[in-house]
């Protein structure tokens, strides 16, 4: 078959899946609901009975119990037919809180399911995913990272009915150097396809990948539910509401990014002004010491250093 993916808008006109915005009306729709299944299955590695057959949007809010809590709007909620729940985020930009962010969305959401008058036993599995356009942990090369609850010694896994946490982090940089690179096989692997997806169009670079569109392609030729997200993201990108909904969300993002690299360099900057205002003040203080160690006379130090009698009488009984 040679017939595009993409019938009838230009490759530039598609949104950045990467923007919360477009990820959640791919993901979070009832209407595109097998698509999110088999892209669940895919991160999860779910297989034969162990996969996700159905799954139920759940209201994305959590916290706000007490007056002084803090809110917060999770991107995407589901329940499975086993009774887990999952909570999708994707994460554009790098605020360096993303762990304790992680710990407190997934603390959040496992405690909301306990209902006044029920047990601790009724408390089901809690998954959290991060998707990140960022490098989160530093130390290790691989892209998908997964995390549970192990006993330090043994690093033995709890007994399945308390084996509750499961985090889940995809850094995109990493697995498009690996995809480039040539390391990962997406005819074979389920998950690189849909991250293929995610990371062809790159809206702050203003940049559409084509070797990756080319693979695509290729993949959604013989991956029907790859096929059906293409058509949904063609239909998103052209919806005008959802493009002004969209275009909206990337404009606020980029400017806090604008704004957090502001405050960044003005501390980077502070802490160099200070750095160099202690090196000079310790050069000097050096420099009086040694003076007085030649027991110069008073006028000659204070001349030399700029220094007070005063502070030079405290170096003087150090």
């Amino acid at each position: 078959m040679n017939r595009k993916i993409l019938k009838r808008l230009p490759l530039h006109k598609l949104m950045d899946l990467k923007v919360d915005y477009a990820f959640k009306q791919m993901f979070g729709s009832e209407k595109n609901k097998e698509i999110t299944i088999v892209f669940l299955n895919a991160i999860l590695q779910r297989t034969g009975r162990d996969t996700i057959q159905e799954v139920l949007f759940a209201n994305q809010e959590t916290g706000g119990e007490y007056e002084e809590d803090k809110q917060s709007r999770l991107d995407i909620v589901v329940k499975t037919q086993k009774g887990e729940w999952i909570n999708v985020e994707m994460q554009l930009s790098n605020q360096e809180d993303m762990l304790k962010r992680t710990l407190y969305y997934w603390s959040r959401l496992y405690a909301a399911q306990l209902q006044k008058g029920k047990g601790y036993r009724t408390l089901r599995p809690t998954i959290t995913i991060n998707i990140c356009n960022f490098t989160v942990f530093e130390e290790q090369n691989y892209y998908h990272s997964t995390y549970h609850l192990y006993e330090d010694t043994t690093l033995k896994r709890l007994q399945p009915k308390d084996d509750v946490l499961e985090i889940h982090f995809i850094e995109m940089n990493k697995f498009l150097s690996a995809w480039h690179q040539e390391q990962l096989k997406p005819l074979d692997d389920i998950l690189a396809r849909w991250l293929l997806l995610l990371g062809m169009v790159d809206a702050r670079k203003e940049r559409v990948y084509q070797d990756i569109y080319r693979e695509l392609e290729v993949l959604a030729m013989k991956d029907e539910t790859l096929l059906e997200a293409f058509n949904v993201w063609e239909s998103l990108s052209q919806t005008p509401d959802t493009i002004i909904a969209y275009q909206s969300r990337l404009k606020a993002i980029l400017d806090e990014e604008a704004r957090l690299d502001d405050v960044r360099e003005k501390s980077l900057q502070e802490g160099l002004e200070k750095g160099l205002e202690q090196g000079i003040e310790k050069g000097v203080l050096k420099v009086a010491k040694e003076l007085i160690a030649l027991n110069l006379d008073m006028e000659t130090i204070q001349r030399a250093t700029g220094l007070t009698e005063q502070e030079i009488e405290k170096l003087c009984s150090e």
